[in-house]
């Protein structure tokens, strides 16, 4: 007896120059690894009907656009094949590839930097260390880069902490803020307004215009957050790279 594969794929039209491929409408975990597979699967080794034009391969959470150039791309050609790969894909593995880089990230945790992480304790039913120490024990990835220019979505943490989005809007956290919610880990490069909890302070920019790489972080990258004090975080911030003290091994 053949068992059907907990999710589907859909191709479906996006504008005049694109095809979006969704695993789900929802942020379920196994869409979320399929996602990152599919997009790795078309940039490692790009269909033949976009050969010699322009095309964007624009993953987010759960789907994958893809844009073509239209004089040059056959639309039915390509989508017969995008449903192909999706079709292998959704049959598994549906984990998450091996990362070819790892970040590590310091992070002040708690206090002025963090001050909704005793609530996020709480509700997890454990101490703002232990709560700590989850996150930074925990085998994160880029999911997706979207928002903002550069901001990374992380995750997942451990499924007890699929905690809400707070009820009403916070206004405006720092540059650097990392919150939770949803079991993922928002790493704000600017001043941004959030409906998520703010846990902790990173010094490592992930958007500046005038660096040589303006955006270091990119989807499936492996990500450690390392805990650190206020002070080093401040420090930290002062470095002209404005990346942080972020150190990035390349695994493969």
């Amino acid at each position: 007896m053949t068992t059907a594969p907990p999710i589907e794929a859909e191709v479906l039209p996006s504008g005049l120059d694109g095809l979006l491929v969704r695993f789900s409408r929802t942020p379920d975990p196994a869409a979320m690894a399929a996602a990152r597979r599919f997009a790795a699967a078309l940039e490692a080794a790009p269909p033949k009907e976009l050969a010699g034009g322009q095309a964007e391969i624009a993953p987010a959470l759960v789907s994958v656009l893809v844009r073509f150039d239209l004089e040059r791309t056959d639309r039915a050609a390509l989508r017969s094949t995008l449903e192909r790969i999706a079709g292998a894909t959704v049959q598994g593995p549906l984990d998450m590839p091996d990362p070819a880089r790892r970040w590590t990230v310091p992070v002040a945790f708690g206090g002025d930097q963090g001050p909704q992480l005793g609530q996020v304790a709480r509700a997890l039913g454990i101490g703002e260390d232990a709560a700590v120490a989850e996150i930074c024990a925990s085998d994160l990835r880029v999911l997706t880069i979207g928002f903002a220019p550069g901001q990374p979505y992380i995750g997942l943490l451990p499924p007890r902490w699929d905690l809400p989005r707070l009820p009403e809007i916070t206004p405006s956290v720092p540059a650097g803020s990392v919150v939770v919610a949803v079991r993922q880990i928002v790493l704000f490069g600017a001043d941004s307004a959030t409906g998520w909890q703010l846990v902790g302070r990173a010094a490592l920019r992930t958007f500046v215009p005038d660096r040589a790489d303006p955006m270091p972080l990119q989807g499936g990258d492996a990500i450690r957050f390392a805990r650190a004090t206020a002070d080093e975080i401040a420090r930290l911030s002062d470095a002209g790279d404005r990346m942080g003290g972020a150190r990035l091994e390349v695994l493969r």
